[in-house]
């Protein structure tokens, strides 16, 4: 097993803030691995470290055993594009796709003059005046014509309609699977690409929370609701990734696959326990349990008047 990216002891301050804390993890080679988790946590910082963007404040990263810094043999076989990719004032397509295929040595034009017509990129129209969804569409065809052996996308579907995001899926699918290679992808829109990603690595406030095949997360973890008071019960002595309460009902994700013994129980008490998508998981995982509100609770402070308001009268 070829492992193309490698994290050992990984972090990232900023101050007082810890952007990535500790991280260690390994990628394998020629698969494609979803990278997720809330805003901030953590995931387009590693993608700048992995490809030499960026120094971290201790441990390292490695991509094919090499640090990649500064390394022209290695930053050539990485291709990283970022949600606010930059591009200078007067670029049009036409220099953008020249300065890649003369930076990426496996750049394969055809395919670049494929998705272009495919996405319907403007050709004269200079770059900082795209649409979002057509500047999406440029790093998506950066990305893929540039053939790298390791290629990070960061959330690349901004801006895109349902279906340039259906033909983003597809041709990445089938391009890869015509050209192997290490591909990590930054996304929220986790139920559409769940079909696409092998590998997936959760990371929450800088730390990894999860980090298994695709095939293993499925029905991993599952969620029961009724009775805030029967969920209550049925939980202890459980692992609770999320729980929620609504006036004298509650719902909450569970770590663990459902046995005979959970379906028995959850009959009894009245329960009821569903599946866990790839999606809900991740949330379950992000959740912020002093952030979530009892619905009776929220309402009572929201029609309670301020000491503002009785100042005022």
């Amino acid at each position: 097993m070829t492992i193309a990216i490698e994290a050992r002891g990984l972090t990232r301050a900023y101050k007082e803030t810890k952007a990535l804390d500790g991280v260690n993890l390994q990628i394998r080679a020629n698969t494609i691995t979803g990278l997720l988790g809330r805003n901030g946590a953590g995931k387009t910082t590693f993608m700048s470290l992995a490809t030499a963007q960026d120094r971290p404040t201790s441990g390292k990263v490695l991509v094919f055993g090499e640090d990649p810094f500064e390394r022209a043999t290695r930053l050539e076989q990485l291709c990283f594009l970022r949600d606010n990719q930059r591009y200078p004032d007067d670029y049009a397509l036409k220099h953008a796709i020249r300065a890649a295929s003369i930076f990426y040595p496996n750049w394969d034009q055809a395919f670049a003059d494929e998705l272009i017509a495919l996405f319907r990129i403007p050709q004269k129209t200079v770059i900082k005046k795209f649409s979002r969804g057509q500047f999406s569409a440029l790093g998506i065809v950066l990305g893929l014509a540039s053939r790298a052996p390791v290629t990070f996308f960061d959330e690349p579907y901004l801006g895109l309609d349902a279906t340039a995001r259906a033909y983003f899926y597809d041709v990445l699918l089938r391009d890869y699977q015509a050209h192997p290679r290490t591909i990590v992808l930054s996304t929220h829109l986790i139920d559409e690409m769940d079909m696409l990603l092998e590998r997936v690595v959760i990371l929450d406030q800088g730390r990894i929370v999860q980090d298994a095949d695709v095939d293993e997360l499925r029905g991993a973890a599952h969620q029961v609701a009724g009775r805030a008071s029967a969920v209550d019960s049925y939980l202890v002595g459980r692992t609770v990734l999320s729980r929620q309460r609504v006036g004298g009902l509650a719902t909450a994700v569970v770590e663990g696959r459902v046995s005979g013994e959970d379906r028995a129980a959850a009959e009894s008490a009245d329960l009821d326990l569903s599946a866990v998508s790839l999606q809900q998981l991740v949330a379950a995982y992000g959740f912020d349990g002093a952030a979530a509100f009892d619905r009776d609770t929220q309402e009572e402070f929201t029609h309670a008047p301020t000491s503002f308001e009785g100042a005022r009268s």
